[in-house]
């Protein structure tokens, strides 16, 4: 079996080595690429003793070397190591492209010790005994894989190769799942199907004659090789024979006299049965009848497959060249488990330092304080509005809260957009936007002139010196509305209230979403205890002691700390594993420079992650033939949500080309095999990456107790982590190998934030309440 296809975008000097006979060719194939591909040939026929077809089979592999060395003597090339390319014309099983065992002998021959054997191992032995030359075997191909290769080079559509000879033979391109003994269901695999053993098992006994019968009793190998027998050349002859001579003693014939010539076996030989009839006319109409639905075009093969076989050798040169660079380059961004357990290490000495008053304001890793320290108890009741801003979508929320028996949550909501011309346009702009938002989901409940407690989910890094006031730090997510950066947004949305004067709001608490969905799952479970959110952007959040927060006064109970991971790295301690294509997103983004940790392992930049990848790819000839077409140029154009489609299980190669091609790119089944894999590798990395981070998360929650093992639950949420197919497994595995003396468990958060901000907006009005009376 064979997996190359024939691309003109070989080079190089290769021998090749054509076995299939009585006779066999060593031949030496320059390939040139200087825009007009040409292929030029010198060979030599040498021939197979008798006594060596049926000797032993090192016997039959010294000659053979001795061949090889008779053929590079006279062309002195002996000094060179050429890759070679062997046409090995005998059923064999492959188990890779340089490896070949042979199943049976056909065509006469009878060596010992071969059946069994890999036949490219004895070859190497032969020359390695020899020790005046050496050559790199690369590639054992059938003559049929050969030919249709050879042919292949001036028809790009050749997808069959068809041998009728001395003996029989095809293959074809066949897809690869539907291969059960290969692994893989993507690409195409050329298949050698040995149709020679047809019939072997009886299937063909009804169409078989007595004449057929008596060659196959009479062969070296009775019983095999049935079909070959009916059709191919080393036969034909014989039964032409038999028939005649049936009809002779029958008196059907030549008077019913019989000449001692036509008595003796093999003299009515298959060229006298060729000069009378027309073979190849009657097998391509027989073919065309049979397939009225299918153009077929029949190319003969001038030069034989010892030059397919030199072109497969040329074919895995390339893509072993080909491979090996890309994954030269792909090697940066598989990070090992001692680079991941210093990520893990890493983040434990950023999270020390924003926790800590003397090095907080240097701290990438700010550790903002919520003033969230109370969780769900079920006394909890009300009506809630819940404003869930992160995106460019948001959503305004009804949120009913029940106690007692009839205990639980019930939403009413409304998704709304956010123009791009708006999250950069003025602030000003921005919240009257949302506050109009706000008014229209009003009316559509009904609840126009109503006035609620609110929470506000701010899904942006803030300062929190209470919970219901946020100071923006600063923008991500590609806003960058003037104006509210070091501004109380608590405060910007009540402007924006107090300029529509119809409604008021009482903005009870502003958090962070993973604060929100540490909440909305912490709800259902009591050991949720942080927050994750991995998709447009990422962060997380946890349950810190008091006495470690020491921004905060106090040293009794734990409160929510909100890391904003995302600016990981901005101080350089990433440096080592962060690649070229990192550095490329980073600088081409709106904030060069900040949020470099989720510019590694967030939605918003893994599909730029791959685009580049991709460009570098392309710019080096190693995919999509170097053609770099002006949409893969185009800044955003490879969403991640396609990481997410092309990694689909579920999803064949033609889907994935499809996908490929509605991006303008013109691709081949290896190209699309490749584009997968660039998508594996990048989102395998942000996956670990963010494993990595939340390792750390869970270790110190355990240190902190002093446990020797520790029960949490995660809630998580975000379109990456819940729509790609492996993303989540992935991140689970590492934190399971990072953090041993863990139990994680990963909540999903069906509801998003904005119900856990109503929760923590019902949570601060029952203490407020209680404090009140």
């Amino acid at each position: 079996m064979v997996v190359l296809v024939w691309v003109p975008a070989e080079d190089g000097d290769f021998l090749a080595l054509d076995l299939g006979g009585t006779n066999f060719r060593v031949l030496r194939v320059k390939v040139s690429d200087n825009g007009l591909q040409k292929v030029e040939m010198e060979n030599q026929i040498y021939a197979i003793p008798e006594e060596l077809m049926r000797g032993s089979g090192v016997q039959l592999f010294d000659h053979i070397a001795e061949c090889l060395a008779n053929f590079m003597d006279k062309l002195k090339i002996k000094d060179k190591k050429l890759p070679l390319g062997f046409t090995f014309s005998f059923p064999c099983h492959q188990t890779k492209l340089d490896e070949s065992i042979l199943v049976t002998w056909t065509k006469g021959f009878k060596c010992s010790s071969v059946e069994g054997k890999d036949v490219v191992s004895m070859l190497r032995k032969s020359i390695k005994k020899r020790g005046d030359f050496d050559i790199d075997i690369v590639a054992v191909v059938n003559d049929t894989v050969g030919t249709m290769m050879t042919c292949g080079y001036d028809d790009h559509n050749c997808e069959v190769g068809l041998i009728v000879g001395t003996g029989t033979n095809a293959c074809y391109m066949e897809e690869m799942r539907h291969i059960d003994l290969v692994e893989g269901d993507e690409g195409r695999m050329c298949i050698n199907m040995e149709w020679g053993a047809f019939g072997d098992d009886g299937v063909l006994n009804d169409i078989r004659t007595e004449f057929d019968r008596e060659i196959d009793m009479g062969s070296l190998n009775p019983g095999k090789q049935l079909f070959e027998k009916m059709i191919s050349g080393m036969y034909m002859g014989e039964l032409v024979r038999l028939i005649l001579v049936k009809m002779a003693k029958e008196g059907l014939l030549f008077g019913g006299r019989l000449t001692p010539d036509l008595l003796t076996t093999g003299h009515f030989e298959t060229r006298y049965v060729s000069a009378i009839e027309n073979f190849a006319r009657r097998l391509h109409k027989t073919v065309r009848k049979l397939l009225p639905d299918c153009e077929i075009r029949f190319v003969r093969s001038e030069d034989g497959s010892g030059k397919g076989a030199a072109m497969v050798t040329a074919v895995a040169y390339r893509l072993a060249a080909q491979h090996k660079a890309r994954q030269k380059i792909l090697e940066a961004l598989k990070l090992s488990h001692e680079q991941l357990l210093e990520v893990k290490q890493r983040m434990r000495v950023e999270m020390e330092k924003g926790l800590g008053k003397e090095t907080h304001a240097e701290a990438a890793v700010k550790m903002l304080p919520t003033y969230v320290c109370s969780t769900p108890d079920g006394t909890e009741k009300g009506d809630f509005l819940a404003l869930d801003l992160g995106g460019t979508n948001f959503r305004v929320l009804l949120v009913r809260v029940r106690n007692g028996m009839r205990r639980g949550v019930e939403m009413h909501n409304k998704i709304y957009s956010i123009p791009v011309e708006i999250m950069q346009g003025t602030g000003e702009e921005l919240f009257d936007h949302i506050v109009h938002c706000i008014s229209d989901f009003l009316e559509y409940m009904g609840m126009k002139g109503v006035s609620l407690p609110l929470g506000f989910t701010f899904s942006f890094p803030c300062q929190q010196n209470n919970l219901d006031e946020g100071i923006l730090l600063k923008w991500t997510k590609g806003f960058k509305a003037t104006g509210c950066e070091g501004e109380d947004v608590v405060n910007l949305l009540k402007e924006a209230i107090h300029r529509r004067e119809e409604f008021d709001l009482d903005v009870v608490a502003v958090v962070n979403d993973t604060v929100g969905t540490m909440m909305t799952c912490g709800y259902e479970d009591p050991y949720c205890e942080v927050g994750l959110i991995v998709g447009t952007g990422s962060n997380a959040c946890y349950m810190e002691e008091m006495r470690n927060v020491e921004l905060v006064e106090g040293e009794e109970g734990r409160m929510c700390v909100n890391m904003e991971w995302g600016a990981f790295g901005d101080n350089g301690c990433l440096d080592d594993i962060r690649t070229e294509f990192d550095v490329a997103v980073d600088e081409l983004s709106l904030n060069p420079g900040k949020q470099r940790f989720e510019k590694m392992i967030s939605g918003m930049y893994l599909g730029e992650i791959v685009r580049n990848i991709l460009m570098d790819f392309t710019k080096r000839g190693l995919l999509f033939r170097g053609r770099i077409s002006e949409r893969l140029k185009t800044r955003g154009i490879f969403e991640t949500k396609f990481l997410s489609q092309i990694e689909s299980d579920c999803l064949a190669l033609l889907q994935v080309r499809s996908i490929l091609q509605h991006l303008g790119l013109e691709t081949t089944c290896d190209d699309s095999i490749i584009v997968k894999e660039v998508c594996t590798v990048v989102a395998r990395r942000a996956a670990q990456l963010c494993g990595a981070g939340m390792a750390a998360v869970v270790d110190k929650i355990r240190e902190n107790r002093g446990l020797d093992f520790l029960k949490v639950t995660v809630g998580v949420d975000g379109t990456l982590y819940k729509l790609h197919p492996h993303f989540s497994t992935v991140m689970h595995e590492t934190v399971k190998q990072l953090s041993p003396k863990c139990e994680v468990t990963f909540l999903q958060s069906e509801d998003g934030s904005g119900k856990g901000a109503a929760l923590i907006t019902a949570v601060a009005c029952r203490i407020r309440e209680a404090g009140q009376r």
